[in-house]
């Protein structure tokens, strides 16, 4: 059991890891801190959390670890505002769905003074704020450990247990392999369905009114947060444009067999995705 956590921007994902810890006890004490006044109001008196301070610094002074749930473009800012106030030896975490930039420019941050492990729990919803979140987000769902090669050994296994005391599973990747992967998984999957949500919005707008199941299902996740998903875009853009160009191959392959009517080759496509569908987890 930790003596104090702290998570800084407790949204959907801080917000749950929170609720998530308070329930399995994993910290005597929780510390959260949001930018926003109005979220602060917000905060104090819930159950999952035990202080609400009125900054990140005050927040972090006695964490044992600290879990940085900001957007991905503040995560660097917010562990370089802290790390003159953080306890010397405290562990730094976050939640961030890029790793190469901001593991090696938080690690710089705090070198000397405490350790950053990065992380990212394959979790979450098209939702937004701590009022969308719940104990058991990360109940069995993958969260990355992305150390870097000199990372303090000790630190990553705090880390690896603390996710895991949440009951995620814990898979551990190099920060560039995990962009590599998440630009396919997950960034281009967003990408695609926000793509095809904006070409379909320059079509007769009643069509929407006449759609099935199968373009809500396709779509779902177009419906996140614009500038959440925009830092992430540019965050991981070299990764992600790799992926784009990938699956625009992909595309014009179908396209061309479409094209050329023939129906053996379009077979094949339809079958190997349906296949990679059904082996997906439940």
């Amino acid at each position: 059991m930790l003596d104090t956590l702290t998570v800084l921007a407790p949204g959907l994902l801080g917000g749950s890891v929170a609720m998530a810890a308070r329930s399995r006890s994993v910290a005597r004490r929780i510390v959260v801190w949001s930018r926003r006044a109005e979220t602060r109001a917000s905060l104090k008196g819930l159950n999952w959390c035990d202080t609400v301070c009125e900054t990140a610094e005050e927040a972090v002074r006695e964490a044992d670890l600290v879990v940085v749930c900001t957007p991905v473009e503040h995560i660097v800012p917010t562990v370089e505002n802290i790390a003159g106030a953080i306890r010397p030896g405290a562990l730094v975490t976050d939640v961030g769905s890029v790793k190469g930039a901001i593991v090696r420019h938080a690690t710089a941050a705090l070198a000397g003074r405490a350790h950053f492990i990065g992380a990212h729990p394959m979790a979450g919803s098209d939702k937004t704020g701590h009022i969308h979140g719940h104990a058991d987000l990360f109940r069995g769902r993958p969260c990355f450990l992305t150390p870097l090669p000199d990372s303090d050994p000790d630190a990553v296994e705090k880390a690896a247990a603390f996710w895991s005391a949440l009951d995620a599973i814990v898979v551990r990747e190099s920060p560039e392999t995990h962009d590599e992967i998440v630009a396919h998984i997950s960034h281009l999957p967003h990408a695609i369905a926000s793509a095809l949500c904006a070409y379909l919005a320059d079509k007769n707008p009643l069509w929407r009114d006449l759609a099935g199941p199968g373009l809500r299902d396709t779509t779902r996740i177009a419906g996140g947060d614009a500038d959440l998903w925009r830092g992430i875009f540019a965050l991981n853009r070299d990764e992600l444009l790799r992926a784009i160009k990938g699956y625009q191959d992909a595309l014009e392959a179908l396209q061309a067999a479409i094209a050329n009517n023939d129906p053996l080759a379009v077979r094949s496509i339809l079958e190997r995705g349906r296949n990679y569908r059904e082996g997906l987890p439940g």
